[in-house]
C-alpha cells in the first residue's frame, strides 16, 4: 500500500518531531500495510520553508534509520506546496519536488479557507508546461468544503484531488466527512493518502479508510484508487471514472 502524502521527516514542518517520532510513525505505517511513503514536508506555506535540495538527504537519513532496524518500509522524496503567485518561479528554480521522478504529479495545497483567484490561470499554465497539479484535502478547505462542484473546473483542466483518509472515517468531524464521502460518490476526488503527522496528532488511518470505501462503494473503487496512487508515484497516465456534478437538493412542502 501507498502512503502519497506524509509528515514523516524528523523537524522539518509540523510533523513529526524528531527521529524518535518518525521510526514511532514508520512502525505504524508498517503495521498499516503501508509499503511505500512519499515523504511531504510543507513548502512556502509562510511558515516552513523545504526546498527540494533539503528534502533529499533528509530522506535518504530517514530511509537508513529505518533500514537499521529492519522495517519493511521504502520512502519517497515529495513536497507538499502552497499555492501562490511565485510557484512557477519555484518551479524554474528547482525548488520543487513531483511525486515521480519525470517531474509530472505535484502537490499543491489552498489555504484553508481561500481559493485564490490566480489559482485557475496559474494551474492551466501548469498544464501548458506539461505538469499535473493534484490538490490536496481538498474536503478540508472551507470554499470547496461549501460547493464541492467547484473542483470540477480544476479536474476539467486535467488536474487531480487527493482526500485524506481521515477526513473520510470522522476524525475531523461530520461536516468534513460528508463533504468526503460527496467527493467519492462523484469521482471529485481520484485517491486517498493518510496526511499523518504522528502516531497521536494525525495518524494514518489509511487502512481504515479503504475499509470504509469498500464497506460503501465496492472493491473496485479501493483497487482504483491505489492504482492511482501507484501512477502519481510511477509518473505514469491516470485513468478514473468521470466526475458527476453534485445536485443540490430542493426543498419545499410538495
Amino acid at each position: 500500500m501507498i502512503d502519497l502524502h506524509c509528515h514523516i521527516l524528523p523537524g522539518l514542518d509540523d510533523g513529526a518531531e524528531d527521529l524518535e517520532a518518525s521510526l514511532a510513525m514508520a512502525e505504524q505505517a508498517v503495521v498499516q500495510g503501508i509499503t511505500h511513503i512519499l515523504c511531504t514536508p510543507h513548502h512556502n506555506n509562510g511558515r516552513y520553508e523545504n526546498v527540494k535540495a533539503s528534502i533529499i538527504p533528509a530522506v535518504h537519513t530517514l530511509q537508513q534509520a529505518i533500514d537499521e532496524r529492519n522495517l519493511p518500509l521504502t520512502l519517497l522524496e515529495g513536497q507538499e506546496v502552497r499555492v501562490t503567485g511565485e510557484l512557477i518561479a519555484e518551479l524554474q528554480n528547482d525548488y520543487l519536488l513531483f511525486t515521480d521522478i519525470t517531474d509530472t504529479y505535484l502537490l499543491l495545497e489552498f489555504p484553508t479557507m481561500d481559493v485564490p483567484a490566480f489559482s485557475e490561470s496559474l494551474f492551466f499554465e501548469l498544464r501548458g508546461m506539461g505538469k499535473i497539479p493534484v490538490i490536496v484535502h481538498p474536503e478540508r478547505n472551507s470554499i470547496f468544503r461549501e460547493d464541492p462542484n467547484l473542483l470540477i473546473p480544476f479536474l476539467e483542466m486535467g488536474c487531480l484531488a487527493q482526500l485524506t483518509a481521515p477526513s473520510i472515517v470522522g476524525v475531523f468531524g461530520k461536516k468534513i466527512q460528508k463533504t468526503a464521502h460527496e467527493m467519492i460518490e462523484h469521482n471529485l476526488v481520484q485517491m486517498v493518502a493518510s496526511d499523518a503527522h504522528g502516531i497521536n496528532k494525525r495518524a494514518f488511518y489509511l487502512k481504515e479508510a479503504y475499509e470504509y470505501i469498500q464497506k460503501d462503494w465496492g472493491k473496485e473503487k479501493v483497487l482504483q484508487m491505489q492504482q492511482v496512487a501507484r501512477d502519481l508515484i510511477n509518473g505514469d497516465s491516470v485513468t478514473y471514472p468521470s466526475y458527476t456534478e453534485i445536485k443540490k437538493k430542493k426543498f419545499g412542502l410538495f
